[in-house]
């Protein structure tokens, strides 16, 4: 697998440790920071933190990249619950931030069953990050006696990733630092889909859930799944389809019934997570099979590996997979055909 130069690219501005002691003004109309407090406005209400947060804790995935990819380790942060093909709690592309920092593996906090508010706890944080959560009401109330809690800024499970850098970063007082390393990240993610244009305008479905016994009805995620939202930065587009049945916001994925399917072609690429057996089945289905990105193999497969969960963008993830990801985009949008008007 090509990995790309996890930060090498990123500006050292956007790295720097010593920017933490840093409070600048933030232009967004969710946080602000000054003085000697800082701001955010999220989905529960106001968090006002007293000071500049040293000890840093996050909950819940992948918030505890923001912090290390601007060079501060948290004291805690969620262990990986899926795509950790080694088992050891650990992402590869945070092992190598680590490393890159010379760290020690925080203290992992055991989400299997829930958010462990007693080890949060116990590691004495000024401040949580949870700016990519799934939080409920009595989950940020439970936090916020731990510590002043940074929660999602609208819905739960569905902050970008730009979102996530900038509302978390903002509750670490490292506002222009987040802005810094999305820049960054929007740069690097142009020049590497510039080396792709087959992918422009190319309309990609995300399908989730398909139970390849079972082909009478298939799930999709819609726009506001991060995983689709990600498709518009990488130069592609969301099907009129989906779009048009995708109107809820918090909805977050959605069924067709396969006797509907026509209603897709113009679905030109797929991404799912799977196998070359549900491509077999796919292709073999008398209805699913007349979907244009499963007539021309425009399919893209994701394992059950990091490559698969780095689908799914997040601040450490994008560069490490970004290559690899859109050269599989690249491929597929190959073979795909632009559906007749």
């Amino acid at each position: 697998m090509r990995r790309a130069p996890r930060l090498a690219a990123l500006s050292t501005a956007a790295l720097l440790v010593g920017g933490l002691a840093a409070c600048g003004d933030d232009s967004s109309d969710d946080a602000s920071g000054g003085g000697d407090a800082i701001t955010i406005e999220h989905a529960f209400g106001t968090t006002t933190i007293e000071g500049t947060p040293e000890r840093i804790a996050t909950v819940q995935w992948a918030n505890h990249e923001v912090p290390l990819a601007l060079g501060v380790v948290p004291v805690g942060m969620a262990a990986a619950n899926f795509g950790d093909d080694d088992g050891d709690g650990v992402l590869p592309w945070v092992a190598e931030r680590l490393e890159e920092l010379g760290a020690e593996t925080p203290v992992l906090f055991d989400e299997t069953d829930g958010i462990d508010f007693e080890a949060v706890a116990d590691t004495e944080p000024d401040v949580i990050l949870a700016g990519y959560s799934g939080l409920t009401q009595e989950d940020y109330d439970t936090l916020s006696e731990i510590a002043p809690v940074v929660a999602f800024p609208e819905a739960p499970w569905a902050t970008p990733w730009r979102e996530m850098i900038e509302i978390n970063a903002a509750g670490m007082g490292m506002a222009e630092e987040g802005e810094q390393l999305v820049a960054d990240l929007e740069q690097q993610i142009a020049d590497t889909v510039a080396q792709h244009p087959q992918l422009a305008g190319r309309a990609t479905m995300f399908l989730t859930h398909v139970d390849s016994t079972d082909l009478s009805e298939v799930s999709y995620y819609t726009p506001f799944d991060t995983r689709s939202a990600f498709f518009e930065d990488l130069g592609l587009t969301t099907p009129g389809s989906v779009a048009d049945a995708s109107t809820d916001p918090e909805q977050f994925s959605g069924t067709i019934s396969a006797e509907q399917i026509d209603t897709l072609d113009d679905v030109e690429i797929i991404v799912t997570y799977g196998d070359q057996e549900l491509v077999d089945a796919l292709s073999g289905d008398p209805l699913l099979s007349q979907m244009p990105a499963v007539a021309n193999g425009s399919i893209v497969l994701l394992p059950d590996t990091p490559l698969g969960t780095a689908a799914n963008p997040t601040p450490l993830a994008i560069s490490w997979v970004l290559e690899d990801y859109v050269a599989l985009l690249a491929e597929a949008a190959d073979k795909a055909v632009t559906p007749a008007p």
